[in-house]
């Protein structure tokens, strides 16, 4: 990680951090500018390691001889955590940089202000990571697009998860189970809370408790308390990183008992720093997320798949010692490989060059069948006119468990490579 510490000082300092330039003979480039947070709370809750994997992708791609012959020059930009810094950054990068494409995003919170002022400039934007549906859901948005996971998918899928289980596991009828729907108040968990809220409303499983509050919240005990009180069955949670700390800690103190936590993305998706704070107590949580490319099966990808994320996952190792890759780097780098090997190429061959028509032309064109991205899912958005047009139709989010260390696959069920442990086992600190 030393690098990266690195660049993000360099960032901090500069603004910005440049790819290397290609010899000094004539040369074709196509100028990507990437927004991420190096620095800050979202740092560490998934953003620098989409962006590690990001950069991974567009120095692939380059060493196999760029796109159609031009070199993709990436500028990459740190949000600091803040959506001002993040809409600063974006207009320098379109505006001074002269970028042809903006990309990146780990925060909702940025994403959704951010397409708004991109698609009005009629500039192109890809969102590789935010995941909340309210970026595109009624905007019509033009020049903007998402092959990622929506929010209101993460949402679906835990109510999903706990209807199919809840008779087998908890031996109970899915309306007998209940369940607390705890978020962070900005646009990312405020929108995976509504798909939760929503989809065990119609699967008939109780909501006991429902709140929200600040991402830069201090204290949530008060919250814990009112969770003692109504003793949910479950907790969906929806975070960041130090509002999740500060959660499970307070739980812990307090004595908070359930038979599971089912959290969604961003702070749960980052196994490490979760088992260096809670050590135990992070064993068989859950998290909703686009699934780590390195849990998928082979054998269900198109040819060629596994070996660009068996490349990946070498480099991104590499780069950063760490044990298990999170879910963020399969983001990071399959949205700029979709993006890299799909769209880019078509632009220049069928629609005469990567101007911002030209991309949503050849984004609107993308036809990836299941199986043919390194998480497993397919591409095609929603065409013009439809209420989540730029989005990605065929996207899905899994249900992983974390067991000793190690992510597994739980829902659905044609992915899964663990038998759910659910409820949580004795002796366990939240157990019952």
């Amino acid at each position: 990680m030393t690098f990266w510490r690195n660049a993000a000082c360099a960032v901090a300092a500069i603004g910005l951090v440049s790819s290397a330039s290609l010899p000094a003979a004539a040369q074709k480039e196509i100028k990507v500018g990437a927004i991420y947070d190096y620095t800050g709370a979202f740092a560490g809750g998934g953003s620098l390691p989409a962006a590690i994997a990001t950069k991974i992708a567009i120095d692939m791609i380059n060493e196999r001889g760029g796109v159609e012959g031009y070199k993709i020059v990436a500028t990459y930009a740190d949000a600091q955590s803040k959506t001002d810094v993040a809409i600063n950054e974006a207009e320098r990068l379109l505006n001074e940089a002269k970028v042809d494409v903006l990309m990146g995003v780990y925060s909702s919170a940025h994403c959704v202000p951010m397409a708004a002022k991109v698609d009005a400039a009629k500039r192109f934007m890809w969102a590789n990571v935010c995941v909340a549906s309210a970026v595109f859901k009624g905007k019509n948005l033009t020049y903007v697009f998402r092959p990622q996971v929506h929010s209101d998918q993460f949402g679906e899928a835990s109510c999903n998860f706990i209807a199919e289980n809840a008779k087998a596991k908890l031996k109970k009828d899915p309306k007998d189970v209940s369940v607390a729907i705890l978020y962070e108040d900005g646009p990312y968990g405020s929108g995976v809370a509504a798909g939760n809220e929503a989809r065990c409303k119609e699967l008939g499983i109780k909501i006991v408790h429902k709140e929200g509050y600040a991402a830069t919240s201090t204290d949530l005990s008060a919250l814990v308390t009112k969770l003692r009180r109504a003793r949910p069955d479950i907790i969906l949670h929806t975070g960041y990183n130090p509002d999740i700390t500060l959660f499970l800690r307070q739980s812990r103190e307090a004595g908070l008992k359930f038979d599971a936590l089912i959290g969604h993305g961003a702070g749960y998706g980052q196994i490490d720093k979760l088992i260096e704070t809670f050590k135990g107590d992070v064993n068989y949580v859950y998290n909703v997320d686009p699934v780590a490319a390195q849990l998928l099966d082979p054998k269900t990808l198109a040819p060629g798949v596994a070996d660009v994320t068996a490349e990946m996952i070498k480099r991104y190792i590499a780069e950063t010692k760490v044990s298990e890759v999170p879910p963020h780097a399969s983001m990071g780098f399959n949205q700029t490989w979709i993006f890299l090997t799909d769209v880019l190429p078509r632009a220049i061959k069928k629609h005469g060059g990567f101007d911002p028509e030209a991309l949503r032309k050849a984004a609107l064109e993308t036809d990836i069948p299941a199986g043919g991205t390194i998480q497993g899912y397919g591409v095609k958005f929603f065409p013009p006119g439809h209420v989540m047009s730029g989005q990605n139709e065929r996207s899905s989010p899994v249900v992983m468990q974390y067991v000793d260390g190690k992510t597994k696959i739980a829902w659905p069920s044609a992915l899964r490579t663990i038998d759910p442990v659910l409820p949580l086992p004795a002796g366990h600190g939240f157990a019952r």
